[in-house]
């Protein structure tokens, strides 16, 4: 067999070099990091307080005596607090007639505010003219031209910026947003990505009287959040965070999953967003998918092996009536240190930690921001994030599980790796001292309305 001539071998070289530099741009495109994000604030005259809201159930005549003290008792226990911010038509008194203007006002503050924040601080590197992909997600509103041309224009983007708007989505779009980034990074070399979460609350506020409508009012507020991400190696050293994984679950096969939460009118023509008794069960089946696919991927091989050998065993000492058991089983401290559970609302966030075994330190930062800043829909994790990143629990290697629900129903989660310690008070400045301390105050709001909780008033109808 004769030997290679001498430019055989510098051609089989070269391709050697060029398939290995190959390799290694396809690995780079897979990266996707977290740059910077913001999350809005609203003013000081935005507060809606019980005190307010109060007023905003007494300015609804279609409520009668029973209806109002539910309402008033599922506000003074649903774990919010006195600072969360509200649309202005309503805080006007102008909730049972919205304009085109309201909805469109509230975007642009949310939306514009976050992003002029966003490229401040990422001035010298990143400008509103670098950005290749532009995501913005709004559930309850998708007016012509889109909200992503909106962003367009105002910040003068390139003409082949690949958007993308979504809606419909409801709390989980966030990460189905980060999805969509990471699955076009691979597409694409050193591209910046920017991801824009928010909800319109004032055009959408119930108006009518039926329980499971009325809810909606109780829990959201005006909130979002602007995320800035790319896949370029070089900005590694910038980036606080690096995506691990994403995983999504839609069990919207099931009727009663699929209609626990549904924009609708309700039999008097209110419009409004219907949330139904099936909704924990639908959470919790949507929840369980997602984990099925997502825990080995970050779980270490000998916990995975030791939840196997431990459920085997259980199944075969214990009978039917004793399977019934608390807890996912998997000790999940052995591969993530943190938790974003969306703050859905209290009994969500209760939930979720006792079925995975969580404790009150793990759930303290999505009740915290469900305290200091309501639900604020597909936006809601990013003010987790930032508690934790506040109270300085964010150390180099970390791992934290970002867990939403949606409409749909869907489940969808990913997890974070943290790069450099992390210590920005971010939204949080002014109140960060005052947590979780604040949250332990009693409601003021139910010593001053305690007839709601007297059960013989239940005899009286207006």
């Amino acid at each position: 067999m004769e030997l290679l001539s001498l430019p055989s071998l510098l051609l089989l070289f070269t391709l050697f070099v060029f398939y290995i530099i190959k390799f290694l741009n396809k690995r780079n495109q897979r990266n996707c990091f977290m740059l910077h994000y913001e999350c809005f604030k609203g003013k000081d005259e935005r507060k809606l307080d019980t005190e307010t809201c109060a007023k905003v159930v007494e300015r609804n005549k279609h409520l009668g005596l029973e209806e109002y003290r539910f309402l008033l008792r599922t506000m003074a226990s649903s774990g919010i607090g006195e600072e969360t911010y509200g649309p202005v038509n309503v805080l006007q008194g102008r909730e049972a007639s919205p304009t085109l203007l309201d909805a469109y006002s509230e975007m642009d503050e949310i939306m514009f505010e976050t992003l002029d924040k966003l490229f401040h601080k990422t001035k010298g590197f990143v400008s509103p003219s670098d950005i290749d992909i532009l995501v913005v997600n709004v559930s309850l509103f998708a007016p012509s031209p889109s909200l992503t041309s909106r962003v367009i224009n105002r910040y003068k983007m390139r003409e082949d910026i690949k958007s993308f708007n979504l809606s419909g989505l409801g709390c989980s779009a966030s990460v189905i947003s980060i999805d969509i980034v990471q699955r076009i990074f691979e597409t694409r070399e050193n591209a910046f990505a920017l991801v824009v979460s928010t909800e319109t609350m004032g055009p959408h506020w119930y108006c009518g009287k039926d329980r499971s409508m009325m809810l909606s009012n109780c829990l959201f507020r005006a909130g979002g959040s602007s995320v800035l991400l790319t896949n370029a190696a070089r900005f590694k050293n910038r980036a606080l965070m690096k995506l691990v994984t994403v995983v999504r679950a839609h069990v919207g096969s099931e009727d009663e999953a699929y209609s626990c939460c549904m924009q609708m009118e309700d039999k008097d023509g209110h419009p409004g967003f219907l949330l139904t008794k099936y909704l924990k069960k639908a959470a919790a089946r949507a929840l369980t998918k997602n984990l099925q696919v997502l825990l080995p991927r970050v779980l270490p091989v000998k916990e995975l092996i030791r939840y196997a050998i431990v459920r085997a065993l259980k199944r075969r000492t214990t009978t039917k009536k004793e399977s019934t058991s608390s807890g996912i089983g998997l000790d999940l401290k052995t591969g993530l240190q943190h938790f974003c559970i969306h703050p859905g609302g209290r009994a969500i966030i209760e939930g979720v930690g006792t079925s995975l075994g969580l404790t009150e330190f793990d759930i303290e930062p999505s009740r915290m921001a469900l305290h200091r800043f309501g639900n604020t829909s597909s936006g809601g994790l990013w003010y987790v994030l930032g508690y934790m990143e506040a109270k300085k629990r964010l150390k180099k290697g970390d791992k934290i599980l970002m867990m939403s629900m949606g409409a749909g129903f869907e489940s969808n989660n990913c997890v974070w790796e943290v790069l450099k310690n992390l210590d920005n008070k971010n939204v949080w400045e002014d109140s960060m001292d005052r947590y979780p301390e604040l949250s332990k105050i009693p409601n003021p709001f139910v010593e001053k309305y305690d007839w709601i909780n007297d059960d013989t008033m239940s005899f009286i109808r207006v």
